[in-house]
Parts: C-alpha cells; structure tokens; sequence
C-alpha cells in the first residue's frame, strides 16, 4: 500500500482478474493500456442471456454496455432508467465522485456483480414501470468517462 492508499490496478491486472472470475468468463483485448471485455450475464437462471462489454481505460473509470439484446427495444418505446446512453446503452453502476469505485478495485468484484444486479432491476422494471434499484443519476459530461 502506498502512502496515498492502494496502488490502481493496471488494465493487464484487470484481465487477468476477468478471466479468473466464474461470472465474467469472456474474451479480452488488452492494448496500450485499454482492455475491452466481452462476457455473458444472466441475472437470475430464468433471465433472458444479455452480452455485456466492459471498455477500460487504465487512467479512467470502466464504462459497462449492454451489446445484445437492444434494451431499448425492449423497452418498447420507454426510456431507459439508470443509464448514461440509450444507444449503445451504457449503465449507470455507482455514482461518480462518491468514492464507490476507485481504480484499486477489481473490476471483476464490483463492476461486473453491479452490472448483472442492474440488469436484474432492467427486467424488475420491465414488468413494473418502476425502477426499484435505487441510486441518484447525476448529469455527466460525456467526455468524463
């Protein structure tokens, strides 16, 4: 640990930790410094399969979007609730500046369990119009993330 607290795990260091995780298993590209993470999420065994990618930057935060299905379809014409994008859509997981995340985390640990917990209160809400996962979705630049 250094003396500012623990050191921020490297986007080589977050693959590996995505590829020993039992709930993340996928595929990677790891270059310069950014690792892109596919992987498949089912949030309760009667759930619908949802493909997931991780894009992460070692000097930022992880960004999650959901690839397939288009949720937006879903949705049937609904806006999305808890995102940061419609299209690609892009989940909103912890909230910026709280210091609930921070770069010395393993992505596998927080942000993959976070994202497949969303997509449990998604399907929660697709039933019930009422987004029942909590949180406060502030306004972010889009070039912050």
């Amino acid at each position: 640990m250094r003396a500012n607290g623990p050191r921020a795990l490297t986007a080589a260091q977050q693959l590996v930790n995505l590829q020993g995780n039992s709930i993340s298993i996928g595929t990677g590209i790891l270059r310069r410094g950014r690792l892109v993470w596919d992987f498949d999420a089912r949030p309760t065994p009667l759930s619908r399969c949802y493909r997931l990618r991780i894009v992460f930057r070692q000097d930022g935060a992880p960004q999650v979007f959901v690839i397939e299905p288009d949720l937006t379809e879903l949705a049937e014409g609904r806006k999305l609730p808890h995102v940061y994008e419609q299209r690609p859509t892009r989940l909103c997981l912890y909230l910026p500046g709280a210091k609930e995340w921070n770069r010395s985390m393993k992505i596998s640990e927080t942000i993959v369990p976070w994202a497949i917990l969303w997509l449990f209160y998604f399907e929660e809400w697709l039933a019930s119009d009422e987004w029942k996962g909590g949180g406060v979705h502030p306004e972010v630049p889009r070039d912050r993330y």
